[in-house]
């Protein structure tokens, strides 16, 4: 296939255009350049792509030169995966951007207070908690009827004691 002059100077065109609007500062229109040169890639990987053919399927009695080449075809599905991947990922970009810039002075903040008060609570939970489960254990103690280990019991003792001390020395 020979190029046609009509997509080489639409390739030239939309190459031109959205390299001009990338260097804009907006990230909106950086968006909107990316999609143009996106699309100008994917009509030079098809101007490219040779003469058009067959379906790229060898049968009896096909000759492997009639068959079009299907590496482009893909070349080109793969870059409009890639442009939506990326599309997706400025989008949400622009949104972050233009949402912290409605918050002001508060910034990012908003949230995190948020996240700091959920976490105080759970912290209170668990310190209430922990000291349920410790009066459990030694209710459970206390209602055994083995007799304690004194051994055991001075060298527990021993330890509170060095723990209590200052700078824990003896």
């Amino acid at each position: 296939m020979t190029a046609s002059l009509t997509l080489v100077v639409l390739m030239a065109v939309l190459f031109g255009a959205g390299i001009s609007i990338m260097l804009e500062r907006s990230l909106t229109r950086v968006l909107i350049g990316f999609l143009l040169v996106g699309n100008a890639v994917n009509i030079l990987i098809y101007v490219m792509s040779g003469t058009p053919g067959l379906a790229p399927i060898l049968g009896e009695g096909v000759d492997a030169d009639d068959i079009s080449d299907p590496l482009p075809q893909a070349f080109v599905l793969t870059a409009i995966v890639i442009n939506l991947g990326i599309t997706a990922f400025m989008l949400a970009l622009i949104y972050r951007s233009w949402w912290l810039a409605q918050l002001g002075a508060m910034g990012d903040l908003v949230d995190d207070e948020a996240d700091m008060a959920e976490d105080a609570e759970e912290a209170a939970d668990l310190i209430r908690s922990s000291a349920a489960d410790d009066q459990a254990i030694q209710d459970l103690i206390d209602a055994s009827d083995e007799e304690p280990d004194e051994e055991l019991e001075l060298e527990a003792s021993a330890r509170d004691d060095l723990d209590t001390r200052p700078g824990g020395a003896p």
